[in-house]
């Protein structure tokens, strides 16, 4: 049985969508766990490793009670420190955030016991939550591959608990420890940025042209990463990596919905969709981006898990999409 690790937060979510609704669930990691329990528990093992508060404990594990596959012991308690957020969201993409508990990092005991598993999806939501030794570990130890979310890198918590846009400064030394890069277009402009700027530079657009897309996912993969994805909402994904020894760009198709309900969990479910693909091939990128685009868009078509479907409908999901 092929064994998939899911690593970060798994925080309080106090959500107001661009709606108006108001939500109250926990986030994060849940949402790429249960919706790869609900597509192929029966088929693999998934193992969500991350830090919670010792009062959270049962109640985090409630929520993964009933759903096949999920392997709970590598959520822990030691420090007794877990995240708190609030997501006030502005419109279907934008979101004003504060974090007020904060989970202590994922280092290498917590994964040393797991080298064993096929895959490893990294989605930190805070630039503090995995350690860098923690890859170094997995890459030295394991053959599972390594997805990594460029979210956490690239976003800060300040001591007031507002969370704000940061550039990923040290991402070279980050980046010949990951196998797959994830992130959205604003997420890359700040993975990308120039050795001196006027602050200027960064405030008329939110992310980088082709051009530049092209250039820092060259970047990436000249220092060891096989592929780059950049999500970008309602049009699809772009996906970049090496074939017969040039770099490929293809923009895999969005999946349409009629109606978007919530973003929340998103990035993560996209996430976990490609690790899923990646242990079904290791290198077809474009299919396992579209299992990433399927789970995506069904995490936005309600506020319950139970927008996640079973592996034979995300197929019928996927070609429909791919047509």
């Amino acid at each position: 049985m092929t064994k998939i690790a899911i690593l970060g937060p798994i925080p309080r979510d106090h959500i107001v969508t661009h709606n108006g609704d108001l939500i109250q669930k926990w986030g994060c990691v849940t949402h790429p766990v249960i919706a790869l329990s609900i597509m192929a528990g029966e088929q693999i093992e998934i193992v969500p490793v991350c830090h919670v508060r010792k009062v959270d404990l049962d109640n985090v594990k409630e929520v993964f009670a009933g759903y096949k596959g999920i392997n709970t012991k590598h959520v822990t308690t030691k420090n007794d420190q877990g995240d708190i957020i609030s997501l006030k969201f502005l419109d279907m993409n934008n979101r004003v955030e504060r974090q007020t508990g904060f989970m202590d990092p994922i280092v290498p005991d917590d994964v040393k016991d797991l080298m064993d598993c096929d895959a490893f999806v990294f989605i930190p939501i805070s630039d503090y939550e995995i350690s860098l030794d923690t890859l170094k570990l997995i890459k030295k130890k394991s053959k599972g591959t390594i997805i990594f979310d460029a979210h956490g890198p690239t976003t800060a918590c300040l001591f007031n608990g507002e969370r704000h846009r940061k550039f990923w400064i040290d991402r070279d030394q980050w980046l010949p420890y990951i196998d797959v890069l994830k992130m959205n277009l604003e997420e890359a402009h700040a993975s990308w940025f120039k050795k001196e700027y006027e602050s200027s530079d960064y405030v008329v657009s939110p992310g980088l042209d082709r051009g530049e897309m092209t250039r820092f996912a060259t970047h990436c993969i000249s220092l060891g990463v096989k592929c780059v994805y950049i999500t970008a909402d309602s049009t699809g994904c772009l996906a970049y990596y090496k074939e017969k020894g040039k770099i490929v760009e293809e923009m895999i198709p969005a999946v349409k919905v009629k109606q978007v309900i919530d973003t929340t969990g998103c990035g993560d479910s996209f996430a976990g969709g490609v690790g899923f693909g990646l242990m079904e091939n290791k290198t077809d990128y474009i299919k396992a981006g579209r299992y990433g685009n399927v789970l995506g868009a069904l995490r936005t078509q309600g506020k319950t898990f139970d927008v996640f479907k079973p592996l034979d409908e995300v197929k019928k999901i996927m070609e429909k999409s791919a047509v």
